[in-house]
């Protein structure tokens, strides 16, 4: 894979678990080749876990990028009419976005990213990270699936003896679900078993 040249907008929501998968493959991108713009919803700068500190995460990925990130409304909209983005990717994008993106609700420096991106035909890139994939959000999933530039990072269920409603991204597979978005495929096989892939 080769980046090289491609601006990818990186935005991240609030499954403050799976930041651990998710930041190193930011740093892949970097080493790839891509400049890559990061973006925040409100809930990583704010919130503290059990996970990390409110802005913890934030703070590594500006300096992994050499970039200040994106985190408001009117910071995102000039994605739009700039044409900055070649792609963009959403990981881990949490329920709550799924569903608000389904339903064209842009009150979210994510989600004017994401309204930005498509708005110039370009690839949006979706890592899942939900515990009602299967349940009340999989309406919004299925609307999702076949809506024009929207591509996912290869998901399934991660812990399905306990949570039964729940999907998750394979997220060391977001650049090259990336890279088959930007040539305008979805990257297969598109469900995994995620919790077997977990013990590899």
């Amino acid at each position: 894979m080769d980046f090289t040249g491609k601006t990818i907008g990186f935005a991240m929501t609030g499954s403050h678990c799976t930041y651990a998968e998710v930041v190193p493959e930011i740093e892949r991108l970097v080493s790839l080749g891509a400049d890559v713009v990061p973006i925040f919803s409100s809930t990583v700068m704010s919130v503290s876990t059990r996970f990390g500190e409110a802005g913890e995460w934030a703070d590594k990925v500006e300096k992994i990028t050499d970039k200040t990130a994106i985190c408001t409304i009117p910071e995102a909209e000039p994605l739009g009419p700039s044409k900055q983005l070649d792609a963009l990717i959403i990981a881990p994008c949490t329920g709550s976005s799924l569903s608000r993106l389904a339903n064209a609700q842009t009150d979210s420096a994510v989600l004017m990213a994401a309204k930005a991106t498509m708005r110039n035909n370009r690839p949006v890139i979706l890592a899942i990270s939900t515990n009602d994939a299967l349940g009340l959000n999989s309406y919004n999933l299925a609307k999702l699936l076949n809506m024009k530039n929207i591509f996912f990072v290869p998901f399934g269920q991660d812990s399905p003896h306990v949570k039964m409603n729940s999907l998750v991204s394979l997220m060391r597979l977001i650049p090259d679900a990336c890279e088959a978005a930007m040539t305008g495929q979805q990257l297969q096989p598109l469900l995994i078993e995620r919790w077997r892939e977990e013990r590899k």
